[in-house]
């Protein structure tokens, strides 16, 4: 007799992974509220929120009001939740800041992209036969850095840099390597000579990346009027390009862009574009190497840059878009699938800097000051030498400094001056995040309102009306409410939330493995 699988993770014998002393808040607690009320308070509300690490706390009400009679449907109150106060998730799409919170926003982009490449979600199903390239834009160099190799077709186990081992640079440092790194070390990204590396201008550059960005993308275009014999004008009724696209962060500090490049025809998503995938292949290279933008100085002591990507310019046909064709890597071991391109993608969107307060990565750390310093010369280009400002000044005496693209640099320290968004698309691509995040909270809305009915939900049609741009719904919620703080009450409580969230991945990873192929488990 055959049985279910069971997962691992159920049960009293498969404890979450907490450090000694996590459950000290519910025992503090004890003397007042029992130490199961607190802790089923706590399980209520860590389950509502995802398990999220840095919940956001609301005091307020709410009512439901039905247009139609002017009943009041519902009431809520802040004091009537399971902790006093109303739990909402932070949101954070970065792994290493929330990892519930970036779990759901991987799952909302790879639903975005996977939507663009096979439709649905309002994209018609017959786009999975348009042009399509995954293709990877890079930083330039700014100095020889330390990296993992690849070796005998693994992408570890090579010599770091062997080449030039007799050279030292101006500073008398090697300009060689022969150390097999891994990925863990800290000096994995940074350079091999600190006083060579152009720490400025690989600032500037990310400051500017997404206006190179932008650029490629008229400048593909461009490219692509001119093979087609077409002003631009005229290519607006012949083909329109549409993309997907995240950062990624590299070792070095510097982000590269991840983009699926899509052509649809003169009828929108679906119809056939006068190009196919491996031209398109060639024209995004020759327009990615094209593009170029002239970076003012920081100050008058600074230089103008020409910025541009990187020499590396990677791009893979995903689908030629030829009847009866297929993609042209179709019958090499390193194929690409649209599920496996959209996973790719949404990992890569929830990616952080690597910048771990508890232990950075030196070179990290100091493209962080990088940023700040440029800033601060921003700010005060104008500043006369032995000028001493006041408390209330910041250091200009001209009033023009604040017109410097560089004076927020200081903002996006954090981010080592990355300004631009790290998940994006064109607008027809396909469905947009928001409407994504809209429809999870109808169907939320539409769970409730049929527990209430005592009633099972109507799933006919669902996806249309949760994707629709207008709630077929007669209630309306009107509510006050008011910031009352961030986190949970204790370290203890963290510590749990973040070890069911990491349960709930280990069992969403299992569910995935159950319905692989068994071949593939293998």
């Amino acid at each position: 007799m055959n049985t279910a699988p069971t997962f691992p993770g159920f049960g009293e014998h498969a404890p979450l992974d907490v450090a000694p002393g996590t459950l000290g808040f519910a025992t503090q607690a004890a003397r007042g509220p029992s130490f199961r009320a607190r802790l089923d308070a706590f399980a209520d509300t860590a389950a509502a929120v995802g398990y999220c690490s840095h919940p956001i706390k609301l005091n307020g009400s709410s009512m439901t009001v039905d247009t139609t009679t002017g009943e009041v449907v519902s009431e809520y109150h802040s004091a009537d939740a399971p902790m006093g106060q109303l739990y909402r998730p932070c949101g954070n799409r970065r792994a290493d800041i929330c990892p519930a919170c970036s779990r759901v926003y991987a799952r909302d982009t790879f639903a975005m992209i996977r939507s663009g490449l096979l439709g649905g979600k309002t994209v018609p199903e017959t786009v999975a036969d348009a042009p399509l390239v995954f293709a990877t834009l890079t930083a330039p160099s700014f100095g020889h850095v330390h990296g993992i190799r690849k070796k005998d077709g693994h992408k570890t186990g090579g010599t770091c840099r062997p080449f030039d081992r007799a050279k030292v640079c101006k500073h008398g440092r090697s300009k060689s390597c022969m150390r097999v790194h891994t990925e863990n070390e800290p000096i994995v990204g940074s350079p091999l000579c600190w006083d060579c590396y152009d720490w400025d201008s690989a600032v500037v550059w990310q400051w500017h990346a997404p206006e190179l960005w932008r650029r490629f993308t008229i400048a593909l275009r461009r490219a692509l009027a001119s093979y087609l014999g077409l002003t631009d004008t005229e290519l607006k009724h012949a083909v329109s390009v549409q993309y997907a696209k995240v950062a990624e962060y590299q070792a070095r500090g510097s982000v590269h862009f991840h983009a699926l490049i899509r052509l649809d025809g003169p009828d929108g998503p679906g119809s056939m574009a006068p190009v196919d995938g491996d031209t398109l292949k060639g024209l995004i290279e020759s327009a990615a190497l094209g593009v170029e933008y002239l970076a003012v100085p920081v100050d008058g002591a600074d230089v103008p840059r020409k910025l541009a990507f990187g020499v590396q310019v990677d791009t893979r046909t995903v689908s030629t878009g030829l009847p009866g064709s297929v993609a042209d890597e179709a019958h090499s071991a390193d194929t690409l699938t649209p599920e496996q391109v959209a996973g790719y993608l949404a990992k890569y969107a929830t990616k952080s800097t690597d910048v771990d307060p508890a232990a950075p990565r030196p070179h990290l750390s100091r493209l962080t000051r990088q940023c700040r310093r440029l800033a601060d010369r921003a700010a005060t280009a104008c500043r006369p030498d032995g000028f001493e400002p006041e408390e209330d000044e910041d250091g200009c005496v001209c009033g023009e400094c604040i017109n410097s693209p560089y004076r927020l640099l200081a903002k996006w320290a954090h981010m080592l001056g990355f300004r631009g968004h790290f998940s994006s698309k064109s607008r027809r691509y396909s469905v947009t995040l928001g409407r994504l995040r809209t429809a999870r909270a109808r169907f939320a809305r539409l769970a409730a309102e049929a527990e209430r009915a005592g009633e099972p939900l109507d799933v006919a049609d669902l996806e249309r009306r949760l994707l629709a741009d207008d709630e077929e719904t007669t209630l309306v919620v009107e509510g006050s409410w008011s910031y009352s703080g961030t986190g949970w009450a204790s370290n203890g409580e963290k510590e749990l939330a973040e070890a069911a969230a990491a349960r709930a991945r280990e069992y969403a990873q299992w569910k995935a493995g159950q319905k692989a192929p068994r071949e593939t488990r293998r």
